[in-house]
């Protein structure tokens, strides 16, 4: 089995900056109540032409520059997406046609899991041998599903996309640990729908629905509990994981998740007021962001950790 390690990242915003103040405008809120909730202070929303597949280039060809590699090293692209612009052809057959890449393509929908999701994967296909280096993409563009006078979710959301290069390694350093975990019986409790409901829902089409307390809960159990065995199963002390990088969903689930696992704040790395949650991409994000001001370095332990609608989560522990 052969180790792999991150090589390169990058991430793309759209232009278009929503404020708190803005969201002010158009439903029952404030940005107290948004920052005191949520920790949220703005999010980027994707003008009409610009889709999924648009966002996702423009992280990968700066994870190729961050990498110092072109499109023809890549010979595997993962993107995580659960809102993508066709349901086909995937996302990842889209980036690789725009930049010339060679090889299997495929998305993920593993919702705000589908990084660590998409990480997973790559990873396992590295250490085999099936892939050299592996391109990851996290996007989506929530906006579309977003009802600006729904509360409960206007707030927390925005557009954006995250990329990460993993490359076979002959080092020590790299990915240590990953798992994967689903429970299908809380599907109800976050979800989106689509025009292929059955027949007779009440739900409304192309729109996200959300029980947040009951999702508050659920993510601070689930993320606990898995980032603890990450750590008996590797045999490693919560004191030698350097960063967290959990999924930017809510800064009180993070405070929560760290509380748990007995990580001091100043250990998670937080994006979340910079950018809202942007789903798949919110790891990357915070990831390109915390090694490009210096943050994070080279031997440093991190861990991701995200929770999703499925309900599906999962951790990864690596070594920068």
């Amino acid at each position: 089995m052969r180790s792999c390690r991150i090589v390169g990242t990058g991430g793309y915003l759209p232009e278009q900056r929503i404020s708190n103040s803005d969201v002010e405008q158009r439903c029952d809120t404030s940005d107290e109540w948004i920052r005191s909730r949520s920790g949220v202070t703005q999010r980027f929303i994707c003008e009409e032409q610009e889709g999924t597949a648009d966002m996702a280039v423009a992280a990968a060809q700066k994870a190729l520059e961050d990498a110092n590699l072109t499109a023809s090293d890549i010979d595997l692209v993962i993107v995580g997406t659960h809102y993508p612009d066709y349901a086909t052809p995937s996302t990842a057959c889209q980036v690789q046609a725009t930049l010339g890449i060679t090889g299997p393509a495929y998305d993920l929908n593993a919702a705000c899991s589908g990084f660590v999701y998409g990480i997973d994967n790559a990873w396992r296909q590295i250490a085999t041998g099936a892939a050299e280096t592996a391109l990851v993409i996290g996007a989506d563009r929530l906006s579309q599903v977003i009802q600006w006078d729904d509360r409960a979710t206007a707030v927390l959301f925005g557009d954006g996309a995250g990329a990460a290069i993993l490359q076979a390694s002959g080092t020590d350093n790299g990915i240590k640990y990953s798992k994967l975990y689903a429970d299908g019986s809380l599907k109800d409790v976050v979800f989106i729908t689509n025009g292929n409901q059955p027949p007779g829902t009440e739900h409304e089409e192309n729109r996200i629905y959300m029980r947040g307390n009951e999702l508050f809960r659920h993510a601070v159990t689930v993320l606990s509990s898995s980032l603890k065995t990450a750590l008996e199963d590797t045999g490693k002390t919560i004191n030698e994981i350097d960063w967290l990088i959990p999924h930017q969903a809510n800064i009180r689930i993070m405070n929560a998740v760290a509380k748990k696992v007995g990580l001091p704040q100043d250990k998670v790395i937080v994006t979340v007021d910079q950018h809202a949650n942007t789903s798949a991409a919110t790891i990357p994000l915070a990831l390109d962001l915390a090694r490009r001001d210096g943050r994070i370095k080279a031997g440093d332990t991190v861990a991701f950790a995200a929770v999703a609608g499925g309900l599906a989560w999962g951790v990864t522990l690596l070594e920068m």
